[in-house]
């Protein structure tokens, strides 16, 4: 049992949707379009306000120049899912913050659990990203999270502090700041259709928030969908939610935002 006094910080409640590798230009498009009317009709017939939620779409790099272009008459915003520290240089394949900044991002994905898993993606690479990130005015949703085994041996606080202070080394944050946000994602929950209770989860957000001491949004990012987001976004630590299939299509998506 991992013992914090809980956090009471009540910030616009985010809810950031994570394509992964899925979507082209083609079903992009058509997916905005009828988002936008879905979840305009839903607020109205549920007299649902949209002014203290802030929606992300993050996906591909070939989508975000299609993303930006839709948004021109639509108010979410636009993420992409990774990106390399450097500006520019012979880095064949990266793609650099500012070419993110040049098609409307406004926050990055660093530190997925895929990209430590696939990549391998260290502590130290992650932390190097979020630092420039923050440098060129890009809002980091920075993951951690850990393993079914890590949870079982009872090593979630390890590793979760871990994760929080080698990824966030040297980094300066002020009260209430905003050029962070923080995912947790249990690796165990991802895309397994398991989700950790609300208490479970509430837990983590909570050592999170103690960890930083800071007024940051923290969200949560394992198999959430409509029928457990509302239990869920009432935990007092929780302030929104970082979504993977679920996201995909747009009643379901809908329906975890409104």
């Amino acid at each position: 049992m991992i013992n914090i006094k809980y956090n009471f910080f009540m910030p616009k409640k985010i809810f950031a949707a994570n394509w992964k590798m899925n979507k082209n230009i083609k079903e992009a498009t058509k997916f905005i379009n009828g988002f936008v009317e879905t979840i305009h009709e839903s607020s109205l017939q549920k007299s649902s306000t949209l002014t203290n939620k802030e929606i992300i779409i993050c996906a591909s790099f070939t989508l975000l120049p299609v993303l930006h272009e839709l948004n021109k008459n639509h108010n979410y915003k636009i993420g992409a899912q990774n990106m390399f520290h450097e500006e520019q240089g012979a880095y064949t394949g990266e793609i650099s913050p500012l070419h993110l900044k040049d098609v409307g991002c406004e926050y990055v994905i660093i530190g997925h659990s895929e990209r430590r898993q696939y990549f391998g993606e260290t502590n130290e690479i992650i932390n190097i990203k979020i630092q420039s990130a923050l440098k060129h005015n890009l809002i980091p949703i920075f993951c951690v999270g850990e393993t079914l085994a890590q949870r079982e041996n009872n090593e979630t606080k390890k590793i979760i502090t871990t994760q929080i202070q080698e990824g966030l080394k040297d980094i300066k944050l002020t009260t209430n700041d905003q050029r962070l946000v923080i995912a947790y994602e249990p690796i165990w929950a991802i895309g397994t259709g398991k989700v950790a209770t609300a208490e479970q989860a509430q837990e983590v957000h909570a050592l999170i928030h103690a960890l930083t001491n800071k007024n940051i949004s923290i969200l949560y990012g394992g198999s959430v969908k409509p029928d457990n987001v509302k239990e869920l976004m009432a935990q007092p630590d929780i302030n929104g939610a970082l979504v993977g299939g679920a996201s995909l299509e747009i009643e379901s998506f809908a329906k975890i935002i409104i």
